[in-house]
């Protein structure tokens, strides 16, 4: 009875062995088409920002007039009119290495401020929707969340409160026009997001 435990034992350690080595290669690959890739991106030179898909912010679309002496109706009034003054670009789901090998190594610092824009920008809708919400203003908050999902934005929350408001108008069969949006979005929320649409439709 030893000598097939023993062949067996010997079997499983050559397999762990080889498999293992297998993982190794791979890893050590990895790292070496990464380093690779961001030798190659951080020697990319400055190229023109002109084409970059901005987003504009339709402040007369927020209903910035309402709650003028809500503190937090306030804070976000002030972020939106701050950022209506500088660049938003959605980059959600992109490397700093490839967009510095498709805008350049020189534009990162520039590349990466507009997509912190855009997600200042995304948090503050959703705060705002959120604070109309509570105040009676439904329609407005709705019109608030239609705009997040237009530019794709991946808070979960934004999707959640607007099938709420969809369900509660009695036109729940506007949820579906969420899914390609939800659907398109580069985001690890993606999946969460689609799930929040099916669960609102049940």
């Amino acid at each position: 009875m030893k000598f097939p435990l023993f062949a067996s034992f010997l079997i499983f350690t050559v397999w762990f062995t080889i498999n293992l080595a297998r993982t190794n290669r791979k890893e050590e690959d990895m790292k070496r088409a990464f380093w690779e890739k961001e030798r190659r991106a951080n020697n990319t030179r400055r190229k023109p920002l002109d084409n970059l898909p901005y987003i504009e912010i339709p402040l007369e679309r927020l209903s910035m007039q309402l709650l003028p002496e809500d503190p937090k109706a306030m804070d976000c009034k002030e972020i939106f009119r701050s950022l209506s003054e500088d660049k938003i670009v959605n980059f959600t789901g992109i490397t700093n290495t490839d967009l510095k090998l498709q805008y350049g190594a020189p534009n990162i610092d520039l590349l990466t401020r507009y997509d912190q824009n855009f997600t200042v920008l995304v948090r503050t809708l959703q705060k705002w929707a959120s604070c109309l919400y509570e105040n009676g203003y439904a329609k407005e908050a709705c019109e608030v969340l239609e705009y997040a999902v237009s530019i794709r934005s991946d808070v979960s929350a934004s999707y959640k409160l607007l099938c709420r408001i969809y369900r509660e108008n009695k036109t729940p069969e506007k949820i579906q026009a969420l899914y390609p949006a939800a659907e398109s979005l580069n985001s690890i929320l993606k999946n969460a997001i689609v799930r929040i649409l099916q669960e609102a439709e049940s």
